[in-house]
Protein backbone atom coordinates (compact mmCIF):
# COMPACT_ATOMS: atom_id res chain seq x y z
CA UNK A 1 0.00 0.00 0.00
CA UNK A 2 2.84 2.38 0.84
CA UNK A 3 4.54 1.63 -2.48
CA UNK A 4 1.30 2.08 -4.41
CA UNK A 5 0.40 5.45 -2.89
CA UNK A 6 3.96 6.68 -3.40
CA UNK A 7 3.85 5.62 -7.07
CA UNK A 8 0.53 7.39 -7.62
CA UNK A 9 1.84 10.80 -6.59
CA UNK A 10 5.20 10.65 -8.34
CA UNK A 11 5.59 13.52 -10.79
CA UNK A 12 2.55 15.35 -9.39
CA UNK A 13 2.31 18.45 -7.14
CA UNK A 14 1.22 16.14 -4.31
CA UNK A 15 4.59 14.37 -4.28
CA UNK A 16 6.22 16.97 -2.02
CA UNK A 17 3.23 17.03 0.30
CA UNK A 18 3.12 13.30 1.04
CA UNK A 19 5.14 11.70 3.82
CA UNK A 20 4.54 7.97 4.19
CA UNK A 21 5.39 6.50 7.59
CA UNK A 22 5.61 2.72 7.93
CA UNK A 23 5.33 1.23 11.40
CA UNK A 24 3.15 0.19 14.32
CA UNK A 25 1.03 3.24 15.12
CA UNK A 26 1.00 2.35 18.80
CA UNK A 27 4.82 2.38 18.94
CA UNK A 28 5.41 5.33 16.61
CA UNK A 29 5.83 8.92 17.70
CA UNK A 30 3.42 10.71 15.43
CA UNK A 31 4.30 14.06 13.83
CA UNK A 32 1.95 17.03 14.21
CA UNK A 33 -1.40 16.55 12.48
CA UNK A 34 -4.78 18.25 12.71
CA UNK A 35 -6.98 15.62 11.01
CA UNK A 36 -6.91 11.84 11.32
CA UNK A 37 -8.90 9.55 9.00
CA UNK A 38 -8.53 5.86 9.75
CA UNK A 39 -10.04 2.50 8.94
CA UNK A 40 -8.83 1.35 12.33
CA UNK A 41 -7.60 -2.21 12.96
CA UNK A 42 -10.37 -3.29 15.29
CA UNK A 43 -8.06 -5.05 17.77
CA UNK A 44 -6.41 -1.72 18.67
CA UNK A 45 -9.56 0.40 18.70
CA UNK A 46 -9.35 1.39 22.38
CA UNK A 47 -5.60 2.13 22.70
CA UNK A 48 -5.55 4.02 19.38
CA UNK A 49 -8.53 6.15 20.40
CA UNK A 50 -6.84 7.26 23.60
CA UNK A 51 -3.49 7.77 21.92
CA UNK A 52 -5.19 10.19 19.52
CA UNK A 53 -7.01 11.96 22.37
CA UNK A 54 -3.76 12.27 24.35
CA UNK A 55 -1.85 13.80 21.42
CA UNK A 56 -0.56 17.30 22.11
CA UNK A 57 -1.54 19.58 20.53
CA UNK A 58 -4.83 17.79 20.04
CA UNK A 59 -6.01 17.16 16.47
CA UNK A 60 -8.96 19.18 15.23
CA UNK A 61 -10.99 16.11 14.29
CA UNK A 62 -10.65 12.34 13.93
CA UNK A 63 -12.85 10.30 11.57
CA UNK A 64 -12.52 6.65 12.52
CA UNK A 65 -14.21 3.40 11.55
CA UNK A 66 -14.76 0.87 14.33
CA UNK A 67 -16.60 -2.35 14.91
CA UNK A 68 -20.25 -1.42 15.55
CA UNK A 69 -20.31 -2.58 19.19
CA UNK A 70 -17.20 -0.58 20.06
CA UNK A 71 -18.61 2.53 18.40
CA UNK A 72 -21.85 2.19 20.36
CA UNK A 73 -19.89 2.02 23.60
CA UNK A 74 -17.98 5.18 22.72
CA UNK A 75 -21.08 7.38 22.78
CA UNK A 76 -23.29 5.35 25.17
CA UNK A 77 -25.06 7.44 27.82
CA UNK A 78 -25.73 6.76 31.53
CA UNK A 79 -28.28 3.97 31.86
CA UNK A 80 -27.46 2.41 28.47
CA UNK A 81 -26.48 -1.25 28.56
CA UNK A 82 -23.16 -0.49 26.84
CA UNK A 83 -22.27 2.47 29.10
CA UNK A 84 -18.80 1.78 30.47
CA UNK A 85 -15.52 3.25 31.61
CA UNK A 86 -14.66 3.62 27.93
CA UNK A 87 -17.77 5.77 27.41
CA UNK A 88 -16.97 8.09 30.32
CA UNK A 89 -13.30 8.48 29.41
CA UNK A 90 -13.88 9.11 25.72
CA UNK A 91 -16.67 11.63 26.33
CA UNK A 92 -14.59 13.39 28.97
CA UNK A 93 -11.95 14.28 26.39
CA UNK A 94 -13.92 14.59 23.15
CA UNK A 95 -17.30 15.28 21.57
CA UNK A 96 -18.34 12.08 19.81
CA UNK A 97 -20.86 11.68 16.99
CA UNK A 98 -22.01 8.68 15.01
CA UNK A 99 -21.74 9.45 11.30
CA UNK A 100 -22.89 6.31 9.48
CA UNK A 101 -23.25 2.57 9.61
CA UNK A 102 -21.14 0.43 7.30
CA UNK A 103 -22.55 -3.01 6.56
CA UNK A 104 -20.25 -5.99 6.22
CA UNK A 105 -21.35 -6.49 2.62
CA UNK A 106 -19.49 -3.28 1.71
CA UNK A 107 -16.25 -5.25 2.08
CA UNK A 108 -14.80 -8.05 -0.01
CA UNK A 109 -14.55 -10.57 1.45
CA UNK A 110 -17.27 -9.61 3.97
CA UNK A 111 -16.10 -9.60 7.61
CA UNK A 112 -18.11 -11.21 10.39
CA UNK A 113 -19.04 -7.90 12.06
CA UNK A 114 -20.85 -4.69 11.23
CA UNK A 115 -18.99 -1.37 11.36
CA UNK A 116 -19.65 2.29 12.11
CA UNK A 117 -17.90 5.56 11.26
CA UNK A 118 -17.45 7.90 14.23
CA UNK A 119 -16.31 11.52 14.50
CA UNK A 120 -14.21 12.54 17.53
CA UNK A 121 -13.62 16.24 18.16
CA UNK A 122 -11.16 16.62 21.07
CA UNK A 123 -12.22 19.24 23.62
CA UNK A 124 -10.19 22.43 23.47
CA UNK A 125 -9.01 23.34 26.01
CA UNK A 126 -8.67 19.94 27.58
CA UNK A 127 -10.34 19.30 30.96
CA UNK A 128 -7.95 20.39 33.72
CA UNK A 129 -7.80 17.09 35.59
CA UNK A 130 -5.15 14.44 36.11
CA UNK A 131 -6.00 11.70 33.61
CA UNK A 132 -4.30 8.92 35.60
CA UNK A 133 -6.19 9.83 38.75
CA UNK A 134 -9.49 10.23 36.91
CA UNK A 135 -9.04 6.84 35.24
CA UNK A 136 -7.98 5.27 38.54
CA UNK A 137 -11.30 6.27 40.11
CA UNK A 138 -13.25 4.96 37.12
CA UNK A 139 -11.45 1.61 37.26
CA UNK A 140 -12.75 1.04 40.78
CA UNK A 141 -16.30 2.07 39.92
CA UNK A 142 -16.67 0.19 36.64
CA UNK A 143 -15.26 -3.16 37.70
CA UNK A 144 -18.77 -3.64 39.08
CA UNK A 145 -20.83 -0.97 37.39
CA UNK A 146 -24.15 -2.51 38.49
CA UNK A 147 -23.24 -2.44 42.19
CA UNK A 148 -23.73 0.58 44.41
CA UNK A 149 -20.78 2.92 44.77
CA UNK A 150 -20.79 2.17 48.51
CA UNK A 151 -20.23 -1.50 47.71
CA UNK A 152 -17.47 -0.70 45.22
CA UNK A 153 -15.51 1.05 47.98
CA UNK A 154 -16.54 -0.08 51.46
CA UNK A 155 -17.35 -3.62 50.33
CA UNK A 156 -13.92 -4.24 48.81
CA UNK A 157 -10.98 -4.86 51.12
CA UNK A 158 -8.52 -4.52 48.20
CA UNK A 159 -9.84 -1.04 47.45
CA UNK A 160 -9.77 -0.01 51.11
CA UNK A 161 -6.21 -1.31 51.49
CA UNK A 162 -5.17 0.70 48.43
CA UNK A 163 -6.81 3.86 49.77
CA UNK A 164 -5.17 3.38 53.16
CA UNK A 165 -1.74 3.05 51.53
CA UNK A 166 -2.33 6.12 49.38
CA UNK A 167 -3.61 8.10 52.36
CA UNK A 168 -0.50 7.24 54.38
CA UNK A 169 1.64 8.44 51.48
CA UNK A 170 -0.30 11.70 51.21
CA UNK A 171 0.02 12.32 54.97
CA UNK A 172 3.77 11.68 54.82
CA UNK A 173 4.18 14.08 51.89
CA UNK A 174 2.24 16.80 53.72
CA UNK A 175 3.78 16.27 57.18
CA UNK A 176 0.46 15.19 58.66
CA UNK A 177 0.88 12.84 61.66
CA UNK A 178 -1.23 9.68 61.74
CA UNK A 179 -2.11 7.75 64.88
CA UNK A 180 -1.14 4.18 64.15
CA UNK A 181 -1.74 1.00 66.10
CA UNK A 182 -4.61 -1.47 66.51
CA UNK A 183 -8.14 -0.16 66.50
CA UNK A 184 -10.68 -0.95 69.19
CA UNK A 185 -12.28 -4.33 68.68
CA UNK A 186 -15.68 -2.84 69.29
CA UNK A 187 -17.64 -0.75 66.85
CA UNK A 188 -17.26 -0.77 63.11
CA UNK A 189 -14.35 -3.24 63.01
CA UNK A 190 -16.27 -5.81 64.99
CA UNK A 191 -19.25 -5.43 62.70
CA UNK A 192 -17.00 -5.84 59.67
CA UNK A 193 -15.76 -9.17 61.00
CA UNK A 194 -19.32 -10.36 61.18
CA UNK A 195 -19.87 -9.42 57.55
CA UNK A 196 -17.00 -11.44 56.10
CA UNK A 197 -19.28 -14.02 54.54
CA UNK A 198 -21.38 -11.30 52.94
CA UNK A 199 -18.31 -9.57 51.49
CA UNK A 200 -16.91 -12.84 50.13
CA UNK A 201 -20.26 -13.71 48.57
CA UNK A 202 -20.25 -10.28 46.93
CA UNK A 203 -16.79 -10.93 45.47
CA UNK A 204 -17.87 -14.32 44.08
CA UNK A 205 -20.87 -12.65 42.48
CA UNK A 206 -18.47 -10.14 40.96
CA UNK A 207 -17.19 -12.69 38.42
CA UNK A 208 -20.47 -12.29 36.54
CA UNK A 209 -20.41 -8.51 36.85
CA UNK A 210 -17.03 -7.43 35.48
CA UNK A 211 -17.10 -4.67 32.90
CA UNK A 212 -16.08 -5.24 29.29
CA UNK A 213 -12.60 -6.58 28.53
CA UNK A 214 -11.52 -3.37 26.82
CA UNK A 215 -12.21 -1.43 30.01
CA UNK A 216 -10.41 -3.69 32.49
CA UNK A 217 -6.69 -4.28 31.92
CA UNK A 218 -5.33 -7.81 32.25
CA UNK A 219 -3.35 -7.15 35.44
CA UNK A 220 -6.46 -5.71 37.16
CA UNK A 221 -8.64 -8.62 36.03
CA UNK A 222 -6.07 -11.15 37.25
CA UNK A 223 -5.96 -9.47 40.65
CA UNK A 224 -9.74 -9.60 40.94
CA UNK A 225 -9.88 -13.25 39.84
CA UNK A 226 -7.31 -14.12 42.52
CA UNK A 227 -9.53 -12.44 45.10
CA UNK A 228 -12.53 -14.42 43.90
CA UNK A 229 -10.63 -17.69 44.16
CA UNK A 230 -9.62 -16.80 47.70
CA UNK A 231 -13.26 -16.19 48.56
CA UNK A 232 -14.31 -19.52 47.07
CA UNK A 233 -11.89 -21.33 49.38
CA UNK A 234 -14.13 -20.37 52.29
CA UNK A 235 -12.05 -17.63 53.85
CA UNK A 236 -13.60 -16.93 57.25
CA UNK A 237 -11.38 -14.27 58.77
CA UNK A 238 -9.79 -11.01 57.75
CA UNK A 239 -6.97 -8.77 58.85
CA UNK A 240 -7.91 -6.53 61.72
CA UNK A 241 -7.95 -2.88 60.77
CA UNK A 242 -5.69 -0.47 62.57
CA UNK A 243 -6.56 3.05 63.61
CA UNK A 244 -5.51 4.43 60.23
CA UNK A 245 -7.69 1.87 58.47
CA UNK A 246 -10.68 2.88 60.56
CA UNK A 247 -10.00 6.56 59.89
CA UNK A 248 -9.82 5.88 56.16
CA UNK A 249 -13.04 3.92 56.23
CA UNK A 250 -14.86 6.72 58.03
CA UNK A 251 -13.53 9.33 55.60
CA UNK A 252 -14.68 7.24 52.65
CA UNK A 253 -18.12 6.87 54.24
CA UNK A 254 -18.33 10.64 54.68
CA UNK A 255 -17.40 11.22 51.04
CA UNK A 256 -19.99 8.78 49.74
CA UNK A 257 -22.87 9.55 52.09
CA UNK A 258 -22.43 13.15 53.26
CA UNK A 259 -20.21 15.00 50.78
CA UNK A 260 -21.62 13.64 47.50
CA UNK A 261 -24.74 11.64 48.36
CA UNK A 262 -23.70 9.05 45.76
CA UNK A 263 -23.35 6.04 48.08
CA UNK A 264 -26.46 4.27 46.80
CA UNK A 265 -26.06 5.25 43.17
CA UNK A 266 -24.62 2.85 40.61
CA UNK A 267 -21.76 3.71 38.25
CA UNK A 268 -23.83 2.82 35.18
CA UNK A 269 -26.30 5.58 36.16
CA UNK A 270 -23.74 8.29 36.95
CA UNK A 271 -22.72 11.01 34.51
CA UNK A 272 -19.48 12.93 34.08
CA UNK A 273 -20.46 15.53 36.70
CA UNK A 274 -21.11 12.82 39.31
CA UNK A 275 -17.65 11.34 38.78
CA UNK A 276 -16.00 14.77 38.92
CA UNK A 277 -17.83 15.56 42.17
CA UNK A 278 -16.70 12.22 43.62
CA UNK A 279 -13.07 12.75 42.60
CA UNK A 280 -13.02 16.28 44.03
CA UNK A 281 -14.53 15.12 47.34
CA UNK A 282 -11.98 12.30 47.67
CA UNK A 283 -9.12 14.71 46.92
CA UNK A 284 -10.39 17.09 49.62
CA UNK A 285 -10.15 14.23 52.13
CA UNK A 286 -6.59 13.40 51.09
CA UNK A 287 -7.35 10.44 48.81
CA UNK A 288 -5.73 10.09 45.40
CA UNK A 289 -5.95 7.35 42.80
CA UNK A 290 -2.59 7.46 41.05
Amino acid sequence: MAAEVTKRVQGTPAQNRLDVILGDVMKTELPYFDVCISNTPYQISSPLTFKLLATSPAPRVCILMFQREFALRLFAKPGDKLYSRLSVNAQMWAKIDHIMKVGKNNFKPPPLVESSVVRLVPKNPRPQINYDEWDGLLRILFVRKNKTIRSSFLGKSTVMDMLEANYRTWCAQNDIPVEDGPADETGADAMDTGNVAEEDEDEVEEVMDLDDDDDVPDFFREQENARIQEALKGRSSRKKRGKVGELVREKVRQVLEEETGLADKRARMCDENDFLKLLWAFNQKGFHFT
